[in-house]
């Protein structure tokens, strides 16, 4: 049963990328998933709870490569999901020529997507050390929801990354403890202040 749903939803992200959200029909999407329509159907009720469930689904797959990146740095799990959201293929069709889709997409919000993201990108800030303020989490959800809109090329993304770390860093930085410090504690404790970067 979770292969079935897998497939649909790997048929939805084609299926957006070659005709559009709009143009897009549940019999495109079940075809180009390999299943029948009605297969689709025991899955899926309506093509807005497809493409629901897609999001969250995608959301979790930038996640895990963007987590994955986390121990090459702060700078390279932010560079990965940047690069993963902007080049998406579904995104890109939409952004040619859907543009209230691709507003709506953009627009953060308390759908279960964003909660996801909201909470994947909090782990990834703990993870680097770093305090996942709210500011902070949201900072990085700004930045990822920019390259919707305009993705940024290799460079400019690799530089953007560098620059969003660092006010990560400056704005609540988790110090471990220095090596000879007497405080051996590197546990950061939640109801402890961030210390900033000098």
């Amino acid at each position: 049963m979770g292969r079935t749903r897998d497939a649909a939803l790997a048929g939805a992200v084609r299926s957006v990328a070659k005709y559009g959200a709009r143009k897009s029909t549940m019999g495109d999407i079940a075809m180009l998933a390999g299943i029948a329509k009605a297969t689709l159907y025991n899955h899926f009720r309506t093509k807005p709870e497809v493409y629901a469930a897609t999001v969250g689904a995608e959301v979790e797959a930038i996640a895990a490569a963007a987590t994955a990146r986390v121990e090459q740095g702060l700078e390279a799990a932010l560079a990965e999901a940047a690069r993963l959201v902007g080049e998406h293929p579904a995104v890109r069709k939409i952004a040619a020529g859907e543009p209230e889709t691709l507003a709506a997409l953009a627009t953060i919000g308390d759908g279960t997507a964003w909660k996801a993201a909201h909470d994947h990108v909090a782990g990834a800030i703990r993870a680097a050390g770093l305090d996942d303020a709210p500011a902070s989490v949201d900072l990085v959800l700004r930045y990822l929801a920019s390259q919707l809109l305009t993705p940024s090329d290799d460079a400019a993304r690799s530089a953007e990354a560098r620059l969003l770390a660092g006010a990560l860093r400056v704005a609540g930085l988790r110090v471990p403890a220095q090596a000879g410090s007497s405080d051996t504690n590197t546990s950061p404790d939640p109801a402890s202040p961030p210390h900033p970067t000098v």
